[in-house]
């Protein structure tokens, strides 16, 4: 194998503690590999990230603030004063879209899944739900049928859930979400891309996610191929003055590790083989990771960072990627930092002044929108990447049909591929969180299978596969 001559500052910047560290604990993998890198970031994304500005984020948030509540029960209340209530936040939210349609020349398809909510614990009766969601169709024939979606719940909800007339402004939580998927069809709408993206703004997720549940299981219905699911679930980057603790330039990503919808012999499979780190939400969350280390890198001064928690969220928590987790699509949540619980689910409550108890209340005045617009940035980013990959390889398995020191595996090219592409054999020790090192395969023909042997045992080791093309994109990795 050839080994290219010099690695790029960033990606040893981000390799050489590996490098270093696995020096002394396997030497084998430094002869017959060499360490991961940071990707080359895409001028054309990176042109298209620039646009993405607070100013248009302030301006989402506060209008969805305006309607007073947006409680996904208000849809059925008629005494409701003019303007309030969720069914004009989501008639403001598909006029944006369809302005966003407009100024691209039709690039955008414009849906309303609207549906009846069974009366149920947090529904008191037969309730309307709307998600709104706009569809980037891919520019390939055959690559348009894969999709990637980002959203974000435009419901709020106030101290009682089941309260449809009190003020539930919803700022951070989750007005940020919906700016965000905004933001992202704003700017790439504006790009070319072989693959389909799909912003959505959806409802009920404070009822129980409801519309998200609904959205899920209409995509599998429908044959969506979807690749990945971002959920932005507040992401205002909570700003309460003398709070020391927020940290602004990180998101966190949090991703399930056995697979919600695992069948129980795939479940067993993947405990036997020590896959529990390696589902393909994690491989998701993974990739937004390497996505942040090429767009905004620490050498450029304004570094933003993707902090991967693994687990499928936070401790008494839920959120919309749950939706897409349990129809057996690959889904992460973002999440700012460090939350603060009096901006979230309370009535409005302003002390007097001179006290020091703490304003109640998810008020607009505690959003950063500069820090919301890089999570918008790095959504972005992670979806046009995507979206340019040639796809995942596909029948991905390691021969393990016999006792082996070496290690073989197969693949096949992903379906509408270029012959243009390479592929990237990924390996990382069982106990690392990231990938470590990587070998170039070439692709070898059209239609046959791939193979790789690398002297490598796979019982120390966790394999992977990933198609890149000749500009340097990378496909989600899929392990075998």
């Amino acid at each position: 194998m050839k080994f290219p001559r010099s690695i790029p500052l960033l990606g040893l910047m981000f390799a050489l503690p590996l490098f270093c560290q696995l020096l002394h604990a396997q030497p084998n993998f430094l002869i017959h590999a060499a360490p991961v890198t940071v990707a080359a970031p895409d001028p054309a994304i990176a042109s298209a990230l620039k646009t993405i500005q607070p100013a248009h984020i302030e301006e989402t948030i506060k209008s969805l603030v305006d309607f007073g509540t947006r409680n996904t029960l208000s849809s059925m209340d008629t005494d409701l004063p003019p303007g309030q209530g969720i069914n004009g936040a989501a008639d403001w939210i598909a006029a944006q879209f369809a302005q966003i349609a407009h100024d691209c020349g039709g690039c955008l398809e414009v849906h309303r899944d609207t549906f009846t909510e069974p009366a149920g614990d947090r529904i008191t009766q037969p309730t309307t739900i709307t998600n709104i969601y706009a569809i980037l169709p891919g520019s390939d024939p055959i690559q348009a049928k894969r999709m990637v979606l980002v959203t974000g719940h435009y419901d709020s909800r106030n101290t009682n859930v089941l309260d449809a007339h009190g003020a539930a402004p919803g700022a951070n939580d989750d007005a940020s979400g919906v700016a965000v998927s905004l933001e992202c069809a704003r700017a790439l709408s504006k790009l070319h891309l072989p693959a389909t993206i799909v912003f959505v703004a959806v409802a009920g997720e404070e009822q129980g996610l409801n519309g998200s549940s609904h959205l899920a299981k209409l995509a599998r219905s429908e044959g969506w191929q979807l690749e990945a699911v971002l959920n932005n679930d507040i992401v205002g980057g909570n700003t309460t003055p003398g709070d020391n603790l927020q940290l602004k330039d990180r998101v966190r990503v949090f991703s399930e590790g056995l697979p919600l919808a695992a069948t129980p012999e795939q479940a067993r499979r993947i405990r036997a083989l020590g896959e529990e780190n390696d589902s393909p939400s994690r491989q998701l969350a993974r990739a937004v990771a390497d996505t942040a280390r090429a767009y905004f890198p620490a050498a450029s001064g304004a570094p933003y960072s993707a902090f991967l928690v693994s687990r499928p969220d936070r401790y008494l928590r839920g959120g919309d990627h749950i939706s897409f987790n349990r129809e057996g699509y690959a889904a992460v949540r973002f999440t700012e930092w460090r939350e603060d619980f009096n901006h979230q689910h309370q009535n409005i409550v302003l002390p007097e002044p001179g006290s020091s108890d703490p304003i109640l209340g998810d008020l607009i005045q505690f959003v950063d929108f500069n820090y919301v617009a890089n999570v918008a940035r790095l959504n972005a980013a992670t979806l046009a990447t995507l979206a340019l990959s040639p796809g995942e390889p596909v029948k991905v398995a390691i021969q393990a049909r016999k006792l082996d020191n070496n290690s073989t595996l197969q693949w096949e090219a992903p379906a509408g591929a270029s012959a243009n592409i390479h592929y990237e054999l990924l390996w990382r020790e069982t106990t690392a969180p990231d990938w470590q090192f990587f070998q170039t395969v070439p692709a070898q023909g059209e239609g046959g299978p791939i193979t790789a042997t690398v002297p490598i045992s796979k019982d120390n080791v966790i394999f992977g596969v990933r198609a890149v093309d000749a500009a340097g994109h990378r496909s989600l990795v899929v392990v075998p």
